[in-house]
């Protein structure tokens, strides 16, 4: 194989006019608590109405008000929207980071700075834009407690000003982000308009860096991956959800309360939806499991600790089959670890959670669209299999703003599964003389259930997390024992052949392959491209789902190399593979980063450039 050298470290190329053109990215460096979340949604939301496809990545601490916080901003003409390793423009807004901010600009770079810090231009090889940002706050009247936040409109105006952000999607931004209010949006465009216009009159554009309309953001929307859950989950017929409140998963919780409106009963106008904030994550789980025992679709969302207080709980609706939902917005661990970072360091753990011998069903959505129907999917499942459910998330996907087509309608009925009324009750008796909970009748693991309230009177039966058999009866007996766990692993297998398949980009002349899952997506697409462009033909595969589906050890087996690319320290999915993979796969190569950041293309790029050069 020839391979060429590395392009110039994945930098956006200059055109003919020496300018570049929606391929860059620029951060703003705030503290947080200071109102930049408001500013920075604003600059996104314009850009995105100017058709240029965008991502904002927010990178905040984990105390409430006060530490350094990042907002990045990524825009890319080709509609790339993973991570950049390297930002050409800082808006540099908290003095305690900007030394840092500055440094980290690469040649050529732009730094926007408040002008009475009196910092200087300690760097000849970037462009400096220095604002008097509390003489342009002093010409308008306003509260002294919203000053702070408001002032971070000034950036947004000189960004506006010298990147060519038209001024009118700037209010149309404000519009969309106070709901159409005209006070707070009037104090904001103020302040935006009034930058705009000092750097129309004081700054001299000095920098290649420039947005212009695009058109690629027609019918497209702008949405998190929690609020994406929540929506879906609504669709999908969810009646209960049960939670206590941990970053990152909070906000796919408030968006269930914030839309359970679509859900309202047309006759009496209230809502479907039953939404409790429990003490602690042991009360949310122990809430599901009633709620799924009694019929009800029920749902949660946590993170990493708050699985493992789950645990017990979700043993007992594995093993009594009751179906839950469980999502699992990824932060970084062990322990506490670092709350507002991004990590794919549960999977493991969720998948063999509880003790003894259990293997869960995981999905992994890749998009907000895969949120959004992973949210009815999952609950479909849970009653299907009759089991919990996993979806592992992750604060990236979930917390941040990702551009996304609209949301297809679930495409089939709700699916309960074999949930017996009455007639289907009498029908099963009618077949079999006979209907006992945990038989296996149709020998592919599931069971059939009723659930309280069926009108039958011979509907009723136990419920155990212990030993049974398979009319429900308890036993210590090994060969009950024996039998029960056989046809759990039964279910699994059914579960194997339900869960999504995995989207497979596939070219038999190509020898290498990469496999990952989940948020990386992005990052590994455009490494895909670069790497191309370099003479190295990579094929792809992205895991939806646990267990592994039998197209997974087919692309394993079917390449000269495969890099295992994800988001942990331990690499995770490498492990599995590896455990469930009987043929050799010393060809397989584990690429695990897991250093609380989003992936970068470069980072792909990089390891397997030199693993392929090396060989």
């Amino acid at each position: 194989m020839t391979i060429a050298q590395p392009q110039a470290n994945l930098q956006p190329q200059t055109g003919d006019n020496g300018r570049i053109v929606n391929d860059f990215a620029f951060t703003v460096a705030t503290k947080n608590g200071s109102g930049s979340q408001t500013s920075n949604n604003v600059l996104v939301r314009a850009l995105f109405k100017m058709g240029i496809p965008v991502n904002g990545k927010n990178l905040f601490p984990s105390n409430i008000k006060g530490l350094p916080t990042w907002y990045t901003i990524r825009v890319s003409k080709d509609g790339y929207t993973a991570r950049r390793a390297t930002t050409e423009i800082a808006v540099v807004f908290n003095e305690l980071t900007a030394a840092e901010d500055i440094l980290n600009l690469p040649p050529g770079g732009v730094c926007i700075i408040p002008q009475e810090w009196s910092w200087g231009q300690s760097r000849q090889d970037i462009t400096y834009y220095e604002v008097p940002v509390k003489d342009i706050i002093k010409q308008f009247d306003i509260p002294s407690e919203r000053r702070e936040q408001v002032g971070n409109m000034v950036y947004v105006g000189v960004v506006a000003k010298m990147f060519e952000i038209p001024l009118n999607l700037i209010h149309d931004a404000l519009m969309d982000n106070f709901k159409r209010k005209e006070k707070p949006v009037k104090m904001n465009y103020d302040i935006v308009e009034a930058a705009y216009n000092w750097s129309t009159e004081n700054l001299a554009k000095n920098d290649p860096f420039y947005f212009a309309p695009l058109g690629m953001t027609e019918g497209k929307i702008i949405i998190t991956g929690n609020e994406a859950a929540a929506l879906g989950a609504l669709f999908g017929g969810l009646t209960v959800a049960a939670w206590y409140p941990i970053t990152p998963s909070t906000s796919l919780i408030d968006a269930v309360m914030e839309y359970q409106h679509i859900r309202k009963d047309p006759d009496t106008g209230k809502n479907t939806v039953a939404v409790v904030q429990a003490e602690d994550e042991i009360a949310a789980i122990g809430m599901l499991v009633g709620a799924g025992w009694a019929g009800a679709r029920a749902m949660t969302s946590t993170s990493g600790p708050g699985i493992s207080l789950m645990s017990e709980f979700t043993g007992l609706a594995y093993f009594a089959e009751v179906p839950i939902v469980i999502w699992d917005i990824t932060r970084m661990g062990p322990s506490t670890g670092m709350p507002t970072r991004t990590s794919q360091g549960d999977l493991l753990f969720a998948y063999f959670l509880g003790h003894g011998d259990s293997r869960q069903v995981c999905l992994l959505p890749g998009s907000v669209e895969e949120c959004f129907e992973y949210g009815w999917r999952a609950l479909d499942l849970a009653e299907e299999l009759q089991t919990p459910v996993f979806v592992l998330s992750d604060l990236d996907l979930g917390m941040n703003n990702w551009m996304a087509d609209p949301f297809t309608y679930p495409d089939q009925p709700i699916q309960h599964g074999k949930t017996l009324n009455k007639v289907g009750l009498e029908e099963l008796f009618a077949e079999k003389g006979e209907w006992y909970r945990y038989r296996d009748y149709d020998q592919d693991g599931v069971a059939y259930r009723t659930v309280p309230g069926t009108d039958h009177p011979r509907s009723a039966y136990f419920s155990r997390g212990t030993g049974h058999n398979d009319k429900a009866i308890y036993s210590e007996r090994s060969d009950d024992w024996v039998q029960n766990m056989q046809r759990l692993r039964r279910k699994f297998e059914t579960a194997r052949a339900k869960v999504p398949a995995a989207v497979i980009d596939y070219d038999a002349s190509k020898k290498i392959g990469i496999i990952s899952f989940g948020s990386n997506d992005p990052a590994i697409k455009e490494a895909q491209d670069k790497l191309a462009a370099d003479g190295v033909e990579v094929n792809y595969l992205r895991v939806r789902a646990l267990p592994l589906k039998e197209e997974v050890r087919d692309f394993v087996l079917n390449h000269e190399h495969i890099y295992v690319v994800e988001n942990n320290f331990d690499g995770q999915l490498f492990q599995l593979l590896r455990m469930e993979i009987a043929q050799d796969t010393t060809h397989m190569k584990s690429l695990a980063l897991g250093d609380g950041l989003p992936m970068t293309p470069r980072w792909v790029y990089n390891n397997i450039l030199e693993e392929e050069q090396n060989k």
